[in-house]
């Protein structure tokens, strides 16, 4: 018969598997933050850029509608104003200036677009009455949307007149 007295029971961990364990886990949790970090980081920039993408796109619109209902395109080619009369029939100035987009000198984009006035034009073909040629206008918007990492974008549309101008 065996005594049980002489065998020797071992419970627990040692304090090398210890300081090793918790090692391992800090490495992990460091890597793991770390990663995290970085998700914060592009998060923030996807949203920076996301609410510059979204003001630029309310100012295209309000001009492209505006082009579209409106009448007397000015004519010309490759310019940084344009006006048109609008639906009422109201004199309205389109234009890239002081680092924005403009209507009768009033900003449309806030300060999280910063347009460049010289890389953006409007391009206006068919403004001629007679000339059997629909008018048409096509706008290029360049410039960048601030944030801790400014974003350059390009942007074109192009309105065509609804009333035929033949």
């Amino acid at each position: 018969m065996k005594n049980s007295h002489n065998l020797s029971v071992r419970s627990g961990y040692t304090l090398m598997e210890l300081i090793v364990a918790v090692g391992l886990f800090s490495f992990i949790m460091m890597l793991t933050s770390g990663a995290y970090l970085i998700m914060i980081g592009l998060t923030e920039r996807a949203q920076d850029t996301s609410t510059g993408i979204n003001n630029l796109s309310f100012a295209l619109e309000t001009m492209t509608r505006t082009i579209r209902t409106g009448t007397g395109y000015s004519s010309c080619s490759g310019c940084t104003i344009f006006t048109v009369l609008d639906s009422d029939g109201h004199p309205v100035s389109f234009s890239f200036s002081s680092g924005a987009i403009t209507k009768n000198g009033i900003p449309l984009t806030d300060s999280s677009v910063n347009v460049s006035p010289n890389d953006s034009k409007f391009y206006v073909s068919g403004a001629g009455s007679g000339d059997a040629t629909q008018s048409r206008v096509t706008i290029i918007v360049s410039g960048t949307v601030n944030g801790k990492i400014p974003q350059t974008f390009t942007v074109e549309t192009g309105a065509t007149m609804r009333l035929l101008d033949l």
